[in-house]
C-alpha cells in the first residue's frame, strides 16, 4: 500500500494506483476528458493536472503513480489557472451552439466550463470548418466539436479486426478519421456505437435520437441483449414512458457490441422502430422490417449457396 496526502486528507491505495484513483477514494473531484477506466491511458488532454509537492511541473493525475509520502493539491491556484487555460484553448476552436447541441446537459466540456467559470476564450485565430459527416443512417460526426481526446480511437481498437478510426494529418489540421479520411459510411465501420458512447462532447451522436429529447428529459433503463452469447449491455431511452431509442452502455473490454443487437432491441421495445438499411451500390437504402426479416428468402439463398451460413 502507498500512503499519500491529497488536499490535506490522508489516503492509502494499492501500489500501482494513480493519483486520480486515490482522489476518487476520497471523493475528490478531478476533471477528465481522455481518461476512461476501461481504456488504455494516454494523458493527452491534461485537464486532470494536479500539483505535487516537490515536482517541477504540474502532472496528469490519470497517469501519475501514487507514491508513498506524496503530497498533492488538486485545486491550487496554479492547477485552476492551468485548467482554465486548457478550456479556453479548446473553446477557441469549438462551436458554442450549446442551445441546439444534442449533447446539451450531458457534455463534459460544458460541465467543466461552468465549474471553472470559463465563459469565453482569450485566444483568437483560425477555426475548423469541417463538413458534417451524416451520410450513414446511424451516426453523425461533427469534427468541429471534436476535442481530440482519442477515446473513440481506443474503444474501437479494443475489438479485434476493427480499429476503424485513428488520428490523421498534423498540427492544426489534426483530426480523427477513418482510413484515407473517408466518410464513416464508406469505411469498415459496423456502426456499433462504441465511439458515440464514450465521446465526452457533441462530436459523435446517434442520428436516430436527433431532436427527440434533451438529456434531462430522457430516462435510461439498462437492458441486456439476448440475441447472442456475448450479452452486451444497452440502455432503453425513455421519454414520457415511451422508448424513443436504444443506445449502448459504456463498452467493456472483450464485449464487441454490434449493430444487429441494437436494431433488434429497437424492434423489440419501440412502438415505431426506425427502418433497417441495406447498402446498394455504395449507398444506404431504407428497407422494411418485413423484407429484412423474410426468412423464406434467406433460406432460399442458403439452399442455393448464395449466403455464407457462418457469417449470417
Amino acid at each position: 500500500m502507498s500512503q499519500l496526502v491529497i488536499n490535506g486528507q490522508t489516503v492509502e491505495v494499492p501500489e500501482g494506483s494513480t493519483i486520480l484513483q486515490a482522489a476518487e477514494r476520497l471523493g475528490i473531484f478531478i476533471p477528465t476528458f481522455c481518461h476512461d477506466p476501461g481504456l488504455p491511458g494516454v494523458a493527452s488532454c491534461r485537464i486532470c493536472v494536479v500539483e505535487v509537492k516537490g515536482a517541477k511541473n504540474l502532472t496528469p493525475a490519470c497517469m501519475t503513480a501514487a507514491r508513498d509520502g506524496m503530497v498533492v493539491e488538486t485545486e491550487s491556484p496554479a492547477v485552476i489557472a492551468a485548467r482554465r487555460t486548457i478550456l479556453e484553448l479548446i473553446l477557441a476552436n469549438h462551436p458554442q451552439d450549446c442551445l441546439t447541441c444534442e449533447k446539451n446537459g450531458d457534455c463534459r466540456l460544458q460541465d467543466y466550463a461552468f465549474y471553472y467559470g470559463v465563459k469565453s476564450s482569450r485566444f483568437e485565430g483560425e477555426r475548423h470548418t469541417y463538413p458534417i459527416d451524416d451520410a450513414n443512417p446511424y451516426i453523425v460526426r461533427d469534427m468541429n466539436k471534436c476535442i481530440l481526446c482519442g477515446k473513440c480511437i481506443r474503444t474501437c481498437a479494443q475489438v479485434e479486426g476493427r480499429a476503424v478510426l485513428d488520428y490523421a494529418y498534423r498540427g492544426f489540421r489534426t483530426k480523427i478519421a477513418p482510413a484515407m479520411d473517408t466518410p464513416l459510411g464508406e469505411s469498415d465501420c459496423v456502426f456499433c456505437g462504441r465511439c458515440v458512447t464514450v465521446c465526452p462532447v457533441g462530436a459523435l451522436t446517434f442520428k436516430s435520437l436527433a431532436g427527440k429529447g434533451r438529456s434531462w428529459e430522457i430516462k435510461k433503463v439498462p437492458v441486456k441483449c439476448p440475441f447472442c452469447e456475448a450479452g452486451c449491455d444497452f440502455h432503453l431511452n425513455l421519454k414520457n414512458g415511451r422508448v424513443i431509442g436504444v443506445t449502448p452502455q459504456p463498452p467493456k473490454p472483450g464485449r464487441p457490441l454490434c449493430l444487429k443487437g441494437r436494431l433488434a432491441l429497437e424492434l423489440l421495445y419501440m412502438d415505431e422502430p426506425p427502418p433497417p438499411y441495406r447498402k446498394e451500390n455504395g449507398k444506404f437504402v431504407a428497407t422494411g422490417w418485413a423484407e429484412a426479416l423474410d426468412l423464406e428468402k434467406l433460406l432460399a439463398k442458403i439452399s442455393q449457396g448464395r449466403v455464407d451460413v457462418g457469417r449470417s
